[in-house]
């Protein structure tokens, strides 16, 4: 029998998407260390209550309202308390019991949430990365004033994380973040213009949603993470750069002040980095990402091309700037995103939208909560409403 004493609580929000399908794997894989709090989804109530049930979930947020309210009866019989809109995901954030929250929302969303949580008291695992992209000494000052930890989840933020444990961080000279170059590293500058919407979400190394599948086909996505990694491993922008790594093998390096190089390899699997975060500061007994070293192994590596892959220098200017400038960075590929999934614009006026967003804003230094909330809330209204 399981000793429920010693299980740590786990809240999943963005459970039915693929962070949050895969956190609840690696859940599955360490019953005796961890229980299933609370759940949150979108408006998939259908896949939220089938894994609320499977996982034995406390309770569930369906944050559109519509959804919800759909979904309320079929929960409730369930005996599944569901929360609904921007105010239950809110509320959820704010229990204490947790001891782990993984944030595996998309976009501008986890803000707040984030914020409630840490006030809290529970440990972060960090999926959303847009999070700290808008508010990033906001977020982290908040997490030391709690003595919250907050554990990176993306690959190549984990990969940092690992490569520095143990070092003094006056001794690291460069993080080094690793990025496939998606499936259009190789296309014709000339030819970007032309890319489908099909195309852009054909990744040839790692599954995810279509929102960060985009980013990562524009490399929008990684000048989001360099934005993340200044936070998390608080270095200045001039120490932070990006290599493009077809293979997905190396996920980021750490370069020190003697010229030595520390990398963390494994093959392209959220599982490990996620898996890693759940039980830092030890590691599980699991084979994701287990490399072999029998066949023969080419690990290649190039400077990004920057003509054809603008949005990763706008992210760089964006986070050089400072102030609200990354919340617009972040407002204005978030719109042009949806813009181009819905077939409204072409792929490369997603970095065309993005520029012109930042051009026309003149960033406020050291904004509060409320001023980036509102920043993002004019800058995607601008756009979608254009």
């Amino acid at each position: 029998m399981t000793d429920t004493r010693k299980q740590k609580r786990i809240a999943v929000w963005g459970a039915t998407g693929s962070i949050g399908r895969q956190t609840l794997e690696v859940i599955d894989r360490y019953p005796d260390r961890y229980r299933v709090s609370t759940l949150t989804a979108r408006e998939n109530g259908e896949a939220l209550l089938a894994a609320a049930l499977a996982h034995g979930a406390d309770g569930a947020v369906l944050t559109d309202e519509d959804a919800a309210r759909r979904w309320h009866d079929r929960f409730k019989s369930a005996g599944i308390r569901l929360l609904s809109g921007r105010e239950g995901l809110l509320e959820a954030a704010a229990d204490p019991s947790p001891d782990i929250v993984v944030n595996g929302l998309v976009g501008s969303v986890g803000l707040e949430a984030t914020l409630l949580a840490i006030d809290a008291g529970c440990t972060i695992a960090l999926a959303n990365k847009e999070v700290l992209v808008m508010a990033g000494e906001l977020v982290m000052a908040a997490a030391a004033r709690r003595g919250v930890a907050l554990l990176p989840v993306d690959s190549e933020h984990s990969a940092l994380f690992q490569c520095l444990q143990g070092e003094k961080r006056e001794q690291v000279a460069r993080l080094i973040l690793t990025a496939s170059g998606g499936p259009f590293r190789s296309l014709p500058a000339d030819k970007m213009a032309a890319v489908s919407v099909h195309d852009a979400l054909a990744h040839p190394n790692w599954s995810m949603g279509p929102k960060v599948t985009v980013d990562s086909a524009t490399m929008v996505n990684k000048g989001l993470e360099v934005i993340e990694a200044r936070w998390l491993f608080d270095l200045d922008p001039d120490r932070i750069t990006v290599v493009v790594h077809p293979q997905s093998i190396v996920h980021a390096m750490v370069a020190f002040s003697d010229g030595s190089v520390k990398a963390q390899l494994s093959r392209p699997d959220m599982r490990l980095p996620i898996a890693y975060a759940l039980t830092w500061p030890d590691r599980g007994e699991v084979s994701w990402g287990a490399m072999d070293f029998s066949t023969a192994l080419t690990l290649d590596f190039q400077p990004p091309d920057l003509n054809r892959f603008p949005g990763l220098a706008l992210a760089f200017e964006a986070l050089r700037t400072g102030g609200t400038a990354p919340a617009v960075l972040n407002a204005a590929d978030e719109a042009a995103v949806s813009l181009f999934l819905n077939g409204t614009i072409g792929f490369m006026d997603i970095p065309r939208l993005i520029e012109k967003a930042l051009a026309g804003h003149v960033a406020i230094r050291n904004p509060d909560l409320e001023t980036i909330l509102a920043t993002d809330r004019e800058i995607r209204a601008r756009l979608l409403n254009d």
